[in-house]
């Protein structure tokens, strides 16, 4: 695992064709952990985690598309742990689970994920001694959460922000504008120096997509329609 802090060590590890980027977490102080948005292969999540010496205590969604929660209820039942998250707005996702598997041929089934605690802006989840804030940035999806580890400076924004781009907002309930907001007003402010973690591809700074990030720096450009 990568030792992000005196705190805090994680393992990212990409799963399904999609290359969807579960992030595994450890307090390193007590072993217990949890696993980020699970797409998928929980069979290897699993062995990751036993490997890692993951005291798993919980799964967390940031949202609720097939590529980041289509393994999370098998784990849950696998760890007995409960899953948290994302926010309410994704329920009607959690619930189609099984068809997104099947439209975007995955060639796994998918089972439909009832969470334990839904989650709202300006909640907290602990795990182990780590606290994680939690924000709410819709406009991807309308329940859309991030988990921000303020003494780590990192952020895990499962589909909100990437390298260079931003999550799309053509799916249901998808809004284009809302997601820049959600940007510009929960994570900037953040601070620049902030490391976050995207649901696909490479890590960045925030400050480095404040100044770089076309989509931040010309927002009006590529608005839809």
């Amino acid at each position: 695992m990568h030792e992000v802090s005196e705190t805090l060590a994680i393992e990212i590890v990409p799963v399904t064709p999609f290359q969807q980027n579960t992030t595994i977490l450890r307090d390193r102080a007590t072993g217990k952990g949890a696993i980020v948005d699970p797409g998928g292969e929980g069979e290897r999540l699993i062995a990751a985690c036993a490997r890692d010496e993951v005291e798993v205590v919980a799964i967390l969604l940031t949202h609720g598309h097939v590529d980041h929660a289509g393994a999370a209820t098998e784990l849950a039942r696998h760890f007995a742990v409960p899953v948290i998250g994302p926010g309410e707005g994704d329920r009607f996702w959690l619930e189609s689970l099984p068809q997104q598997a099947a439209s975007f041929g995955l060639g796994h089934p998918a089972e439909v994920v009832r969470p334990d605690r839904w989650l709202e802006d300006g909640d907290t989840v602990e795990v182990g001694e780590l606290r994680f804030e939690v924000l709410a940035c819709p406009g991807h999806t309308p329940g859309h959460v991030v988990f921000f580890h303020r003494p780590s400076k990192l952020l895990i924004v499962g589909d909100v922000l990437f390298q260079g781009s931003i999550g799309r907002t053509d799916f249901p309930k998808g809004d284009y504008d809302t997601l820049i907001r959600s940007i510009q007003e929960k994570l900037l402010p953040l601070g620049d120096e902030v490391t976050f973690l995207p649901g696909h591809g490479p890590t960045s700074t925030l400050g480095r997509e404040r100044i770089g990030n076309p989509f931040l720096v010309h927002p009006e450009a590529y608005r839809p329609g």
